[in-house]
């Protein structure tokens, strides 16, 4: 089955590091920081080179190297405050949040914003955060279901009046938020985006939101998922769109670029990505078919905790940008990129790769499209 991109140009996203440690597991040095000011610098400089999306990262408890978080929708407000064009995605979990309480935040936020707050729905990988907080851990294809029903509610909050819903997670009794958010016919609600490999992940992703967030993958991981999520999604005849996660290591030469990612494996903090390996694989264990986040990642995968790695964004600028561009061939419509050294390497991305990520998009428009 054919993949198709909906997105004219791909769209890039940046990992927010709101939360401490950087996004690699390792000794080596990250020129990064979770305070409010450098994350401000951050945003603004981001907007500038090109970046349209941020996605504040969701953790509620200190563990695996990241031992201080900023709570993210709090943060995704005061970042968007801080800006003028970026849209700012916070990830939430259901169990941990009501969707009409995040729905009357999402609409303040969206107004506070001009219409750029988007939330991410994650379902849940760290027993220990719902837990240790007294809440029930479901298993992972009811942790889906539960999500399911959270994307459901939420849309009809913000989009319609007089809400009823009857599902097996949440009652919903004649419900009428107002304000609803700044809809639009180009963007009728907040973005939803929700992520996910499994087959319960891809479903909830083609039948509720509007886009889909995959962990790393290489080209073959990225069209299954595609087919899959697409072939939902015509089903319920909707669209949606797809971001994959990269950690993106863009040097002067291919050697250093290698040597930085050989470095960053070296110096592993080995103890933290073994802890997080425990935690996380019985998730994707857990699925019937194994298909779920970190099933089949290796210990290398996992010392970038989102198997950014995968993707191999990591040579030149011009071998990072041919390689964004055949994502794109296959119908990603944006890249989640990590980075090292977040301030330097996203003014080196605006200035060096996304020029050429034009360029190759533009010679590979259909003759006589302008």
């Amino acid at each position: 089955m054919s993949t198709e991109s909906i997105a004219d140009e791909i769209k890039f996203a940046y990992w927010v590091p709101n939360v401490s440690g950087g996004l690699v597991t390792s000794t080596i040095e990250q020129r990064t920081s979770w305070d409010y000011d450098y994350n401000v610098k951050l945003a603004q400089t981001a907007e500038n080179n090109g970046f349209e999306y941020a996605l504040s990262q969701v953790r509620y408890e200190a563990s695996y190297g990241a031992e201080f978080q900023h709570e993210s929708t709090s943060f995704s407000l005061a970042l968007l405050l801080a800006t003028q064009r970026l849209k700012v995605i916070a990830a939430v979990h259901p169990g941990l949040w009501h969707p009409a309480v995040l729905a009357k935040l999402g609409a303040t936020a969206d107004h506070l914003s001009n219409g750029r707050f988007a939330i991410n729905v994650v379902s849940g990988w760290f027993k220990d955060e719902f837990t240790h907080l007294g809440e029930p851990w479901l298993e992972h294809d009811e942790r889906y279901r539960r999500s399911a029903e959270f994307l459901e509610v939420i849309r009809k909050i913000w989009t319609e009046d007089n809400v009823d819903f009857r599902g097996d997670f949440y009652r919903i009794h004649d419900f009428t938020l107002k304000p609803k958010p700044l809809n639009t016919p180009e963007r009728p609600n907040p973005e939803l985006f929700q992520g996910g490999n499994s087959t319960a992940a891809r479903s909830n992703g083609g039948r509720f939101s509007d886009w889909y967030f995959s962990n790393g993958k290489d080209f073959d991981g990225v069209t299954e998922q595609l087919d899959d999520l697409r072939a939902v999604a015509r089903a319920h005849s909707r669209e949606v769109k797809f971001g994959l996660n990269g950690f993106i290591i863009a040097r002067d030469t291919e050697a250093e670029a290698r040597d930085t990612l050989r470095e960053i494996v070296e110096k592993a903090n080995r103890p933290a990505v073994e802890g997080f390996r425990d935690a996380v694989q019985q998730a994707g264990n857990s699925t019937g078919n194994k298909t779920g986040m970190w099933a089949d990642s290796t210990f290398e995968d996992l010392v970038q905790y989102n198997d950014g790695f995968r993707t191999q964004l990591i040579g030149t600028p011009e071998q990072v940008a041919e390689r964004i561009v055949a994502y794109k061939r296959l119908g990603v419509d944006l890249i989640l990129g990590g980075f090292l050294h977040f301030q330097e390497e996203i003014e080196y991305f605006g200035e060096r790769v996304l020029p050429l990520v034009r360029e190759l998009e533009a010679a590979q428009e259909p003759a006589g499209v302008a």
